[in-house]
């Protein structure tokens, strides 16, 4: 394997890029963070200063101008995404863009103005967890039969007015934010795409995001994903696959510690309290790590990614389906 390292710049300051991507960008075995940039120099050197990044730009355009630079990691708000990431292929970096990687499919299909040799990845980490991965092995190995249904919940608690994620306007809400996460659970573990979703959603009276939303998708062939997403009740996450022979839970999906281990059950109903149930512990891994060092290696030329820009549209269709569901109060195709 290569001994060589990809150069990333990082693409604004913001608390998902200090606080956890960064961090596990410089973990990478094949990365190098490089460089830092936002429109407010001082926010730029200091984040700089705290993470021990070289060098600090006060404006996005001077970063993608910096040909010492291979991959851009974009974690701008949600309304940013789509014309930085462009931007920043177009200058000839590959980039790996926070999800939702667009505000809806129209948005995201300007994606495809990006040059076809540059990488473009939504940033969905949790698929390179070996927690899911090990998901994934178990039903395709038949032990729980018939893949019938995927149920979900992502909650967490947060009314703050001047937090991005309660701004319409650029993106927020529940379903963006997190309920982008059971769609991505449910097309991994299914391997198929959704033709049409039901969604009931109740919104903020004051900022107009969704702050609860239940969602049904159906993906044929009787295969049904039903979740749960909060902005506004308790902090809760679980997966659960249903098939004909047993269950399957991951007790921690979406935010898994990067230093714990983690544990998937399989539950065949030997014991209706779940009693009897296999659980499997996995190795602490750092989410963020794991995807950084497969994109590094993709850039890289050593193993191509399984998703890209066409991934992240089909995405971002679910997504304006479930809304569309909302405004008509039934079904909406994908």
């Amino acid at each position: 394997m290569s001994g060589k390292k990809v150069r990333w710049g990082i693409l604004s300051t913001a608390n998902i890029g200090m606080a956890k991507v960064t961090p596990g960008i410089q973990k990478s075995a094949h990365s190098e963070v490089v460089a830092i940039a936002s429109r407010d120099l001082g926010k730029a050197q200091a984040a700089a200063d705290r993470l021990g990044i070289a060098r600090a730009y006060g404006s996005y355009e001077e970063l993608f101008a910096d040909p010492e630079i291979d991959a851009i990691y974009n974690c701008l708000p949600n309304h940013l995404h789509v014309p930085m990431t462009v931007a920043a292929a177009k200058a000839g970096k590959h980039v790996l863009c926070e999800k939702p990687i667009a505000l809806n499919a129209a948005d995201a299909e300007a994606l495809r103005e990006c040059p076809a040799d540059r990488i473009v990845l939504e940033a969905f980490m949790v698929r390179f967890h070996p927690q899911w991965e090990r998901a994934r092995a178990i039903i395709a190995s038949g032990e729980l039969g018939d893949i019938r249904s995927i149920n979900a919940v992502f909650t967490y608690f947060n009314a703050d007015p001047n937090n991005v994620r309660n701004k319409a306007d650029i993106g927020g809400g529940g379903i963006m934010d997190i309920g982008c996460y059971p769609i991505t659970a449910a097309r991994y573990l299914f391997e198929a795409e959704p033709t049409r979703v039901v969604s009931l959603i109740e919104r903020d009276a004051n900022f107009g995001t969704d702050r609860l939303a239940s969602v049904m998708a159906d993906f044929g062939g009787g295969r049904q994903l039903n979740f749960t997403c909060s902005t506004q009740t308790v902090p809760h996450q679980r997966v659960q696959v249903f098939g004909s022979k047993g269950k399957l839970e991951i007790i921690i999906p979406f935010n898994a510690p990067a230093d714990t281990p983690t544990a998937i059950t399989v539950d065949t109903a030997a014991a209706l309290d779940g009693s009897l149930a296999r659980r499997e512990i996995l190795p602490a891994v750092d989410q963020y790590t794991a995807q950084a060092e497969a994109f590094a290696l993709a850039v890289l030329g050593e193993k191509p990614l399984a998703w890209g820009i066409e991934d992240a549209i089909a995405s971002m269709k679910v997504i304006d389906a479930i809304f569309a569901s909302e405004k008509s109060g039934g079904w909406a195709n994908v």
